[in-house]
């Protein structure tokens, strides 16, 4: 259907724009000025794109409005503004990036003693950014000229909106001969040690943004690592995270003085970053914490880690004190907390990335009994699934079969070796599992609650059992549980055999009974409950009307929009007369 009669209405605009004194704040009263702008209005475009007029809007960008009134009334004029700046108009991005004074007047927005307005500095970032992206050249050669930029935008980082600016600089610059000689003037003024320097005990704000800068930098170097490939050069900031110095300063820091958890967390975030690679299938499913690349983790990281892992262990032990904490299964005293969580994240990092050539570490996670305490902490912590997923896929790194990049012996990869016989020897692996699942069965026999960790105990057992089965180290397990107590081994094997294979058959029953079989629409049962039928039975009568006449049918003259009154009343009256149709046919149906 096609409406004869064109409804659009002329903007009031033009009429404002015929005003000679009109001004900024007549025409951002308008609700279509946006539409209007975005549409190339060039009468709009040439009078916003006036000297005072450009001064205007960016003063009220960076300008705290005066006090008093709603907050939504307040910021009025300033949201408005920030809309038109960054609407993406040639003109106005031509204007704004090619005139000095105009970007001095933004930048001065930095220079503010004061916490910066976070609705002020998000407009700052939103129009900054848009400059960045669209007039590139001349606004990095602006910010170049000043010396106290980085200073300046790292002074307010506690300001999310700073972090948006500096992730522009290093993601949005284009080609890419300019977005190496930009990052190298970020490396030449020492962003990445900068804000690692941030990240330490006090003031929390500012360590967070710095450690999600730093996340969000090493993420975004290395999926861009590819165009900087074109120009064989390393990414300069990327090359600085993952040095060895680097990585010690960022230590050095989070242990340094009183350890918060912010801190700690903080700093665990960015070797988490560093760490990422592509995870392995986990009991042939991909594990929750999967990545869409597979990079290659420097061994430098590695190096700088494993001596400060005996800190990490003790966190574990004695981590920062908390509250007692109430939960909806009573009151917890010792609360696991953020800290013991993010260590168990970095241990299962740790396993995944290091191989025979970083036996080190595994040598020294050996040494200090880690995995033992983090089975502890499993079984202790029934009901914190974050922490059991974690405990899963330490386990999984260790007696997962070697990927292919890797020896395919066990006998020439120590280290794994070393982890093997120290998971099933010195943790007692296998013994856990039997007394834990024994325990739960005795506590739901007795009309208690079953354990929170039984799924995660359940694929961990599944794990054993396939690399028993299977696999580069089959044969050092297969040896290891012959070792066992006669008591265990005999337990284990009636285990594997009964109770684990009939969980497996539980779990892998199908929901719904029956095998689908092709049918016509007429034999399939309705998905609707009964008190649907008619709803659905409606909707079906509907859909069969959808004929090539059906306008004709229900549709309307071009006459009956000459008077709306008439019109409402005969559709009122034409859905009453359809709808007892309706309702009169399936009456008598019945």
């Amino acid at each position: 259907m096609f409406w004869k009669f064109d409804l659009h209405t002329s903007s009031h605009l033009e009429a404002l724009l015929d005003k000679e004194d009109v001004t900024l704040k007549e025409l951002m009263n308008e609700e279509d000025v946006l539409q209007e702008c975005k549409a190339q209005n060039r009468r709009l475009l040439l009078f916003l794109c006036q000297d005072n007029c450009m001064q205007e809007l960016v003063h009220l960008i960076t300008t705290e409005p005066p006090a008093g009134g709603e907050e939504t009334k307040r910021f009025k004029y300033p949201n408005i503004a920030c809309e038109l700046l960054t609407c993406d108009v040639g003109m106005i991005n031509d204007k704004l990036g090619s005139d000095e004074s105009l970007l001095e007047t933004l930048y001065a927005f930095l220079e503010q003693p004061s916490a910066l307005n976070p609705l002020l500095a998000s407009f700052f970032s939103k129009t900054i950014g848009n400059l960045i992206t669209r007039k590139t050249e001349q606004v990095i050669s602006f910010l170049r000229k000043k010396d106290e930029f980085l200073s300046l935008v790292l002074e307010h980082i506690d300001t999310s909106a700073m972090m948006d600016v500096l992730l522009r600089l290093i993601s949005c610059v284009e080609p890419a001969p300019l977005r190496l000689e930009t990052l190298m003037w970020l490396n030449e003024q020492k962003l990445a040690q900068r804000l690692i320097e941030l990240i330490y005990p006090g003031k929390d704000e500012e360590q967070t943004n710095a450690s999600q800068t730093l996340c969000d930098i090493i993420r975004l170097s290395r999926d861009q690592a590819g165009q900087l490939q074109e120009i064989s050069q390393p990414d300069p900031l990327l090359t600085v995270l993952e040095s060895q110095e680097c990585v010690e300063q960022l230590l050095q820091n989070m242990f340094s003085g009183e350890k918060t958890e912010s801190c700690i967390v903080s700093g665990i975030q960015v070797f988490l970053t560093l760490l990422e690679i592509r995870r392995p299938m986990v009991d042939g499913m991909m594990d929750t914490q999967a990545f869409e690349r597979s990079y290659t983790v420097n061994s430098s990281i590695l190096l700088a880690i494993q001596p400060h892992l005996t800190h990490f262990h003790q966190l574990l032990l004695e981590p920062p004190k908390r509250e007692p904490m109430l939960t909806t299964l009573g009151v917890l005293e010792e609360p696991l907390g953020n800290t013991r969580l993010h260590v168990a994240r970095l241990v299962a990092s740790l396993l995944y990335t290091s191989s025979a050539s970083h036996a080190v570490v595994a040598q020294e996670l050996c040494r200090l009994n880690t995995m033992e305490v983090l089975l502890d902490l499993f079984f202790k912590y029934i009901w914190n699934n974050f922490l059991h997923l974690q405990v899963e896929l330490c386990v999984a790194a260790i007696i997962r079969p070697c990927p292919l990049s890797e020896s395919p012996s066990s006998s020439e990869n120590p280290a794994h070796n070393l982890m093997v016989t120290h998971l099933f020897q010195h943790c007692h692996l296998v013994q856990r599992i039997l007394e834990a699942w024994e325990e739960n069965d005795k506590k739901q026999s007795e009309g208690g609650m079953r354990r929170g960790y039984m799924g995660h105990l359940t694929r961990i057992a599944n794990t054993v059992v396939h690399n028993l089965e299977k696999g580069p180290i089959h044969t050092q397990i297969s040896n290891l549980i012959s070792e066992l107590p006669e008591d265990y081994r005999g337990r284990w094997e009636t285990f594997v055999e009964q109770t684990l294979s009939e969980t497996n058959r539980k779990n892998t029953i199908d929901l719904v009974n029956g095998n689908p079989r092709p049918c016509s629409e007429d034999d399939m049962e309705s998905p609707f409950p009964k008190e649907l039928t008619v709803q659905q039975a409606f909707s079906d009568y509907q859909i069969q009307q959808m004929t090539a006449n059906f306008v004709d049918q229900f549709g309307f003259n071009d006459e009956e929009f000459t008077d709306h009154d008439d019109s409402i009343g005969y559709v009122s009256c034409l859905f009453c007369s359809f709808l007892f149709s309706f309702l009169n046919k399936d009456t008598l149906q019945r």
